[in-house]
């Protein structure tokens, strides 16, 4: 069954609240947003994101690493993507 992009984004904002050091930011983000500047993402932040994310959708980040994502769309486009 595929997953809506809605339910990976709101998903994935679940995961950033807990992620993140403060979780307002993560509430706010759109697509555009970017991981490192605007939602302050660390690098601790985003081992736990990527773990989180791994369990929660039960996809494996293989072919890429954190540093690929720029902004919170890359990352649910790659998610919505090994969904498929």
């Amino acid at each position: 069954m595929q997953m809506k992009r809605e339910e990976i984004t709101e998903k994935l904002k679940d995961i950033l609240i807990s992620a993140s050091d403060d979780p307002q930011t993560a509430e706010k983000c759109t697509d555009d947003s970017k991981l490192q500047t605007e939602l302050g993402m660390t690098s601790v932040n985003m081992l736990y994101t990527v773990i989180a994310i791994e369990e929660t959708f039960d996809i494996r980040f293989d072919d890429v690493t954190v540093s690929s994502f720029e902004t919170f769309g890359d990352v649910v486009d790659y998610i919505e993507k090994k969904l498929s």
